[in-house]
């Protein structure tokens, strides 16, 4: 199959990237940028997956960072050292910022806006980009010190912005950073260059980079070298509603074949109204239409109404995936739209308290001894056939009834997963919390939306990742 070559360079599309690596042709280095995320991601996972096909051998083999933790020179000493298994070794940098300069400064500013008030570590990652970019200090922005750019100057450094709003988003943006105690990370070009150099030439066989970005400026002779070897994908968003729903049709086929399984008429025009298209909302609802459609080969649409209920994000999956994932921004969004489309505070709070009660019961059994076959990082399939079965049947010979146990495969898996996020001590803590939150829901004049996001503070305000 020929590469179909695009306008950035040696570009190529996704299904050309993947059928080079079945024939077993690997290139040194993959840069995949666009903004459309859901589909870069996807890509970015069917590649590292088509490298490295052992999720055993992915355990040693792959390492993935971000753009904001990126260090060249540190990239560099990995790419150029040979793997620790035999096979392939991959690395992942998301949100690379290597291919950044100032003429997308302007969509930059668009992003933070936009994502001040849903993603606020999202804005700041993407504020301190803009420092970075202007060479502006936080220090000197920070108490007022915004105040001192006046439009001339803020033309000189940012001429294709007009600076409209600046006195409503730049403070928000400068108070966000200094409270997270973040500092600005400024490229070496030295380092820069030697990438290049590695890239040339300096990899053993079977080392692999796959860098993914929003934005990318082809002027960059990083992306000159990149092109030179590698592949180069570009993700951007689908426009045109028919588009879009041809190209969502087309993925959620794939993720429906893979497991047997196919959606009616009727289902797929009950997923377009749940989600009108939208490519993340859509698949995401395949996933889940999937997993709890249990044996049943063809889904109908009763199963989208059961499962993702009177809108496209009024479901479970969005308030418990926002607190498991410890993302304060997600689950408070999550659990405003819930109460506001009139779901009751006790079946919300019922929703939080099981799911706290099954991590808990997660860490246990990770603790007693008998999970030594899970993995975290084990997909779900090889946990449904390698795991569950002996962890069902330990519980029933035992005479054991652990609520999570009974409880469908999947919840089992995700919970089991979602425990490494959380110590036992953590946990032990937010069931005394909810006790006291039970007790105030139900005998004091407390607001319960109050009570409910104080919980969610507490539990996602540690955004690390506990032992």
């Amino acid at each position: 199959m020929a590469l179909h070559d695009d306008d950035t360079g040696r570009g190529a599309t996704l299904a050309a990237v993947l059928a080079e690596l079945k024939r077993g042709k690997a290139v040194p280095c993959y840069l995949l940028y666009g903004d459309e995320e859901f589909r870069l991601r996807d890509a970015a996972l069917k590649i590292t997956n088509s490298l490295i096909p052992d999720a055993r051998d992915r355990e040693l083999n792959l390492f993935v960072t971000d753009g904001e933790h990126e260090d060249v020179g540190a990239l560099c000493e990995s790419l150029i050292t040979p793997p620790l298994l035999p096979g392939r070794k991959v690395l992942v940098v998301r949100e690379t910022r290597l291919f950044q300069s100032k003429n997308i400064l302007a969509s930059l500013i668009a992003k933070i806006r936009e994502r001040l008030e849903p993603d606020p570590d999202r804005a700041a990652a993407n504020f301190m980009q803009f420092l970075a970019l202007t060479e502006l200090q936080l220090d000197d922005l920070r108490e007022g010190g915004w105040r001192k750019i006046d439009d001339d100057f803020w033309q000189k450094i940012v001429p294709d912005e007009g600076g409209e709003g600046r006195e409503t988003w730049l403070p928000r943006a400068v108070d966000l950073c200094v409270s997270r105690g973040l500092v600005p990370v400024k490229e070496k070009v030295d380092e820069t260059e030697r990438l290049e150099r590695v890239l040339a030439g300096g990899m053993p066989e079977g080392n692999h980079l796959i860098l993914m970005a929003e934005k990318v400026d082809r002027r960059k002779s990083l992306f000159k070298a990149v092109s030179a070897v590698g592949r180069i994908l570009t993700f951007a968003k689908i426009k045109g509603e028919a588009r879009q729903q041809q190209a969502v049709m087309e993925m959620a086929a794939g993720l429906l074949g893979e497991r047997g399984k196919r959606l009616s008429s009727g289902a797929w025009a009950a997923l377009g109204q749940k989600t009108g298209f939208s490519l993340r909302e859509s698949l995401g609802a395949v996933e889940k239409l999937i997993t709890y459609s249990a044996e049943k080969a063809v889904i109908e649409a009763a199963d989208v109404e059961a499962v993702i209920g009177r809108t496209k994000e009024d479901t479970v999956f969005d308030l418990t995936g926002a607190l498991t994932g410890r993302n304060l921004a997600a689950a408070l969004r999550s659990l405003r739209e819930l109460l506001d489309q009139g779901d009751p505070p006790l079946k919300i709070f019922s929703m939080i308290t099981r799911e706290i009660r099954f991590l808990l019961q997660a860490k246990l059994l990770l603790a007693s001894g008998r999970m030594k076959a899970f993995s975290a990082t084990m997909d779900y399939g090889r946990f449904q056939k390698s795991v569950y079965p002996s962890l069902k049947q330990g519980a029933g010979e035992r005479e054991e009834q652990v609520d999570l146990v009974s409880q469908h495969p999947f919840v089992v898996y995700q919970a089991l997963k979602n425990a490494s996020r959380f110590t036992r001590s953590e946990l032990a803590g937010y069931l005394e919390m909810l006790v006291r939150i039970d007790l105030a829901l139900k005998s004091t004049g407390q607001e319960p939306r109050l009570l409910l996001e104080r919980f969610l503070l507490a539990v996602c305000k540690v955004n690390v990742r506990a032992s």
